[in-house]
């Protein structure tokens, strides 16, 4: 009966160690999060980008995904270029805008709002896939989606 009793009892604190090694790891991970997104060092200039000016492998990542929400990343010789997809809406007339594309000390941030169509709006009853490319200067900080 010791026995069992010792074994039960290493276990517990096994577990009870675990746990709080784990809580301790992801709240120094939170903290780190929250200074990325919190001196903005300046805004980025930015283009929004059509599907012809868009690089065609970039296209081809898109056309994949446009189904499902989806956030993607692409560089080239041209510039940093930043994808935010909302998924299959149930209509047309959805709009994208961007709030927000700043640079931080250690990160880009990247804030967009997709907007409905409005209720006089006459739209298309087929779904639609409503995304946002825009283009950026290359940066090699990682983007955070707002």
């Amino acid at each position: 009966m010791r026995r069992t009793l010792n074994g039960k009892l290493f276990a517990v604190m096994g577990l009870f160690l675990w746990v709080a090694v784990v809580r301790l790891l992801s709240g120094c991970s939170m903290a780190g999060l929250g200074n990325e997104t919190s001196d903005k060092v300046r805004d980025l200039e930015f283009t929004v980008v059509g599907d012809n000016d868009v690089p065609q492998e970039l296209l081809d990542l898109i056309q994949e995904k446009k189904n499902d929400a989806f956030k993607l990343t692409y560089s080239n010789d041209q510039g940093l270029y930043i994808v935010n997809g909302y998924g299959t809406q149930e209509s047309g007339g959805y709009s994208i805008t961007v709030e927000q594309l700043y640079l931080t000390e250690n990160a880009i941030i990247f804030d967009t709002e997709l907007m409905g169509p409005g209720k006089d709006e006459e739209v298309s009853k087929e779904p639609s896939c409503p995304y946002i490319v825009i283009k950026t200067e290359f940066l090699e900080e990682p983007v955070i989606f707002q």
